[in-house]
C-alpha cells in the first residue's frame, strides 16, 4: 500500500553549492544547482536512511510539465520531480543537454 504525501515546511541549505533554500512544504530540490537528497521512501516522510545526494541527471517533459529526474550518487536510486517555477532554468537546460 502506498503512502500518500507528507507536506513538511523545511528550510535547508543545499549541500552541493551552498546557498540556504527556504522550503514551502513541497520543494525538495535546490533551485540553483538542482541537486536534492535521498531523504525519503515516500514523498515527505524522511524516513530514508540513504541521505546521499541526489544528481539531476535528465531532463523529461511529462504530462505537459517538465519533470528532473534525480540519481542518488551513493545507493543508484531514482526519482522524478517537476522543474518550479523558482529554479534556475539554464541550469535545466544544461541538464537536458547532457548526453546519458
Amino acid at each position: 500500500m502506498s503512502k500518500k504525501f507528507q507536506k513538511k515546511v523545511e528550510d535547508f541549505v543545499c549541500e552541493k553549492c551552498g546557498p540556504k533554500v527556504l522550503g514551502n512544504g513541497y520543494t525538495n530540490h535546490c533551485p540553483e544547482c538542482l541537486y536534492s537528497k535521498h531523504v525519503d521512501v515516500n514523498p515527505g516522510d524522511r524516513a530514508e536512511e540513504c541521505g546521499g545526494l541526489m544528481a539531476p541527471v535528465s531532463v523529461e517533459y511529462v504530462s505537459g510539465e517538465y519533470a528532473i529526474r534525480h540519481k542518488c550518487i551513493k545507493c543508484g536510486f531514482e526519482r522524478r520531480q517537476k522543474v518550479e517555477n523558482s529554479d534556475n532554468f539554464d541550469e535545466v537546460i544544461k541538464i537536458s543537454k547532457q548526453v546519458a
